[in-house]
């Protein structure tokens, strides 16, 4: 059965590694050429080293080892004149667009409530994971429009954009606010957008093998809240997913098999969401 993606064109943010690249190299396997960008720079509040540059430079490697082109931009999702630049210069040089994939993501556990990093981590959670998404929306969607073609976009949220998992502190409290502003987001350009034939939809994983969650200050954080684990256990006998499941899910709603599925909160979460 033939996905219909040959020969086309994906932006995507947070590429350096973890989701964003097993994105990469799994909607490059089926044909389609990439726009890749990532801030390659830590952030402050974020407990945990972020891609680099060279990160970004392997998935580029990856993606052209399947034979497909790779575009790379260093970015930060919170700059919309700079996302811009980069997303136009990714479509000039590879000629279309028909696949957006608002997946930059960060995750803060650990903090204090009377911290004074509270309101800084919680500005840096909502800026990447809510403002970043729209300024992709806002940046991607003419030329989507202006090709004619229809299109796909799909954003990243969580199971914790479906279920409320924060702790109380700015870094979780602004992840979970995010991964639920998204939805809104979706519904709203999925009507928008719809008339055009382009679909919008959200995605929303349990645990991924990635350093999201694979970094020692989230391991302490974990050790320090033992409830923490049975509170997000899932319900198939599976403790985390691997960056390729999610990647799978992704690769059937941009294809010709989800070619009508808009405006949809899609879990790939291992029953997580209907856990009692």
């Amino acid at each position: 059965m033939t996905t219909g993606l040959a020969d086309k064109v994906a932006f995507i943010t947070g590429a350096g590694r973890g989701q964003g690249r097993s994105h990469a190299v799994t909607l490059a396997a089926h044909g389609v050429d990439c726009i890749l960008v990532d801030v390659c720079a830590d952030l402050p509040t974020v407990p945990y080293p972020l891609a680099s540059r060279d990160d970004l430079d392997e998935t580029a490697r990856l993606v052209k080892e399947q034979g497909r082109r790779a575009v790379t931009r260093v970015v930060d999702v919170r700059d919309r004149p700079a996302l811009g630049r980069a997303f136009e210069e990714g479509v000039a040089e590879l000629g279309r667009i028909d696949i957006v994939l608002a997946n930059a993501g960060l995750l803060h556990f650990g903090g204090r409530s009377d911290d004074e990093t509270d309101d800084e981590a919680w500005d840096v959670a909502r800026g990447v994971m809510l403002d970043g998404v729209r300024n992709t929306l806002k940046v991607s969607k003419h030329a989507l429009i202006d090709g004619g073609r229809g299109g796909s976009i799909v954003i990243t949220s969580s199971t914790a954009g479906l279920k409320g998992l924060s702790d109380g502190t700015g870094g979780p409290d602004g992840y979970i606010a995010a991964k639920h502003g998204v939805v809104g987001l979706m519904r709203t350009y999925a009507n928008v957008l719809g008339p055009h034939n382009i679909r919008v939809n959200t995605v929303h994983p349990t645990g991924v093998m990635t350093e999201m969650i694979t970094n020692a200050a989230f391991g302490a954080w974990v050790a320090e809240n033992p409830h923490i684990a049975t509170r997000w256990q899932n319900v198939l006998p599976v403790p985390v997913l691997e960056p390729v499941d999610i990647s799978n899910a992704i690769v059937w709603l941009v294809s010709d098999q989800g070619r009508y599925v808009t405006g949809v909160t899609l879990p790939v979460d291992a029953g997580f969401t209907v856990k009692l």
